[in-house]
């Protein structure tokens, strides 16, 4: 894979890392990096070796949003292509088969923030910090205020977008952004051994789990269990699903087939 925005990396028990790579930029999105970023979640998500990816940031902040360098001239159709190239990554994440886990540390702002809340898992550094904060600078965060708003809900999410705070690791825990919150000098190790602890569930099950979550989720209530109890008896008949049971049953460690 031949980055120069980001670093891909195999870290062995079937987990990969993409680290956002523009350190000197606090690792604002730009053209390139946005676009290798999407490129790596859909090569990954079809690597037989790859279960989980990890995404975090270089240097001292996860991602503090969109290069504001690339802003200028350009027409109203170019703003729109290019807005879209950024928050690309942010929708392709609820299409992959695998889980995704935001690494938190620094802060992350504006697409930045956006992409932890686009995460399927977010784990954090207790010093880390996130917020809309496009408004400070005339703009507005309304594209990452999408999966923001599906964690945090309505009044919260207006709360963040109108007015450009950046809030701490703890509130963010409680409106439910990210899952936990770890000593900063434990964030690498911790991150990485929480992706391999969910690497080694079950493939299959984790991969019918997420896509169904992700197109279920604005069905109509009833709507949503007949597709989700559609799901689970496909899970069923797969080889995974007959392992898993007879793994529990005589007391071993199951030996996943992927099928």
């Amino acid at each position: 894979m031949g980055f120069e925005k980001i670093i891909v990396e195999k870290k062995g028990d079937y987990v990969a890392s993409i680290t956002l790579n523009r350190p000197g930029s606090l690792n604002t999105f730009n053209s390139q990096m946005a676009s290798e970023l999407n490129e790596a979640f859909l090569l990954l998500d079809q690597d037989p070796n790859v279960r989980v990816i990890l995404v975090k940031g270089s240097g001292k902040a996860f991602c503090a949003g969109i290069d504001v360098n690339e802003l200028a001239g350009k027409s109203a159709m170019e703003f729109r292509d290019w807005i879209d190239r950024m928050e690309t990554p942010l929708v392709t994440i609820s299409t992959l088969k695998k889980p995704v886990i935001a690494q938190l540390h620094g802060v992350a702002a504006a697409n930045g923030m956006g992409l932890v809340a686009a995460a399927d898992l977010v784990i954090a550094g207790e010093g880390s910090r996130m917020g809309l904060t496009a408004i400070n600078v005339g703009l507005n965060c309304i594209g990452p205020v999408i999966p923001v708003a599906r964690c945090v809900g309505r009044k919260k999410a207006l709360e963040l977008l109108f007015y450009g705070n950046l809030i701490k690791a703890p509130e963010a825990l409680s409106l439910g952004l990210i899952n936990r919150i770890v000593p900063n000098e434990d964030l690498e190790s911790e991150a990485l051994q929480w992706a391999k602890e969910l690497a080694m569930k079950s493939p299959i099950a984790l991969q019918i789990a997420k896509t169904a979550f992700y197109r279920s989720e604005d069905m109509d209530y009833d709507k949503q269990f007949a597709y989700m109890n559609e799901a689970f008896a496909r899970l069923c008949t797969t080889d995974d699903a007959k392992e898993g049971v007879a793994a529990f049953f005589e007391k071993r460690t199951p030996e996943w087939k992927e099928k």
